[in-house]
């Protein structure tokens, strides 16, 4: 199948039709769906598990680094606003105990584990002293071997990085950089507290390049205060011009209810739901003629970078920090509120810190709640994945693997997709579902379909799809 992002057709008729609010699936059952009985000894017991049977799926890891020297007040991340480096050296020490933990409980713990793809989040991994980063990786390589040519990402906020400390993360290994932009536009950037130049944006980005980074991401926001068609026009021309591999382009939620730093952004000064649909058509039209390849959702790449490979051989996946090109990796978790995946579990951290110190002083992993996958599970989220990975699902493959017959299996959703398919959304036969170029966009409706618990229970505190 043809990805490129000619593929891709913007109707904002047709997008304003069936806009509405719903999951990013990162993961199906999404994190709302988890229960506490999934406790710190239900994920115990599965990652010794791990590699029953000889099966053992490569291994991804996954670090929160909550703190962040200033708000960004759009932030929806779970975050701790601190200039004191005193609390990221105690998280250190036991990130250091969760490592030993969670290691300890893989089949025993004999030998280092092999590592293929590795991350560090936030908030903001780059808070971190140059001490405490070498610290943090040298812990992690005690009890896990990071394997050659795998993929490793940090996200970076460029007001707080200078060349050396680019160097220091070439050096402890990392290839890959997601770089915070959202906007560069001035009255933007007041309203969300987020000064950022142009010019340090650039500086880091060249000193990536001079490392030995792989590969280089944007990420900007659509939808915040005094944004217009024109200003982010302006943005988007800035960015370009510095030739980032990935693009990704979120949709701003405002939802202060639950985002309390959201508070402090004034409502009158958001774009209108007609200007925030001009702002993406133009960012789509913009990285076309570019040149980029529309990946899925919100994320673009150039052709020759992984992700968009990835795709066009059917590998592309998706997980807790997004696109991922490692399909069949289980995904160990560390530091607060992150969320591990293990065979067919998911288990998530606690979300404060005094829990967490807490649960690891009793020698407890620090897990609060998670999610055993019952069969059902597990064919809807291959059907998910399928989707919005590759906008195309195998009818027959799913049969096969399952053991289903699909048409009888899914005679409702089946039924309800038929307003999309006159719409033209997608098309549905025999043996295939396809998701047609206006549909793409709307991608995350049409898996919502497939969604059993939001046939049960549809919550409202998701953001909306576009």
């Amino acid at each position: 199948m043809n990805f490129s992002t000619e593929n891709l057709v913007f109707d904002p008729q047709v997008i304003r039709r069936f806009d509405v609010n719903g999951p990013r699936y990162t993961s199906y059952p999404t994190a709302d769906r988890f229960v506490e009985a999934f406790d710190a000894e239900a994920a115990r017991l599965w990652l010794g598990k791990r590699n029953i049977g000889g099966i053992s799926r490569p291994l991804s890891l996954y670090f929160h680094i909550p703190f962040c020297n200033t708000i960004c007040y759009y932030c929806a991340c779970n975050k701790i606003i601190t200039k004191d480096h005193g609390r990221s050296a105690k998280y250190l020490k036991y990130l250091g105990k969760e490592l030993a933990l969670q290691s300890a409980a893989l089949e025993g713990g004999d030998g280092k584990q092999e590592v293929i793809q590795l991350h560090w989040g936030g908030g903001t991994p780059t808070f971190l002293s140059h001490a405490e980063m070498r610290q943090l990786m040298a812990e992690t390589q005690k009890h896990f071997k990071l394997l050659d040519g795998g993929e490793y990402s940090i996200e970076v906020d460029p007001r707080k990085v200078d060349a050396a400390t680019v160097a220091l993360l070439g050096e402890l290994g990392f290839n890959r950089m997601s770089i915070g932009v959202q906007d560069f536009d001035e009255r933007v950037q007041v309203a969300i507290n987020r000064i950022q130049s142009e010019a340090e944006t650039v500086d880091v980005i060249a000193a990536a390049r001079a490392n030995g980074f792989k590969s280089i991401s944007v990420d900007l926001i659509y939808g915040l205060p005094h944004q217009t068609v024109m200003s982010f026009n302006r943005t988007l021309e800035r960015v370009l011009a510095m030739g980032p591999d990935r693009l990704s382009i979120y949709n701003y939620a405002h939802m202060p209810g639950l985002f309390k730093p959201q508070r402090r952004i004034v409502e009158d000064d958001l774009p209108s739901a007609d200007t925030k649909l001009q702002i993406l058509a133009l960012a789509i039209k913009k990285l076309t003629e570019a040149g980029y390849v529309f990946i899925g959702m919100d994320h673009f790449a150039k052709p020759d970078d992984e992700l968009a490979v990835a795709q066009r051989q059917g590998r592309l996946h998706r997980n807790f920090q997004g696109y991922s090109t490692y399909a069949d990796c289980d995904m160990l978790s560390f530091g607060i509120s992150s969320i591990s995946k293990v065979g067919p579990t998911y288990s998530q951290n606690v979300k404060t810190l005094d829990e967490y110190y807490d649960r690891l002083d009793n020698r407890l992993l620090p897990v609060f709640r998670g999610l055993e996958l019952c069969a059902d599970d597990i064919l809807r989220r291959a059907i998910i994945q399928a989707l919005m990975c590759h906008f195309e699902l195998s009818i027959e493959s799913i049969e096969s693997a399952h053991l289903i017959d699909f048409h009888k299996y899914f005679a409702v959703e089946l039924a309800d997709m038929k307003e999309m398919e006159q719409a033209g959304l997608l098309k549905i036969d025999r043996d295939w579902i396809t998701v047609l170029p206006p549909g793409r966009m709307l991608v995350r409706v049409i898996s919502m379909v497939f969604d059993r618990y939001l046939r049960a229970d549809r919550r409202t505190r998701y953001s909306k799809v576009i």
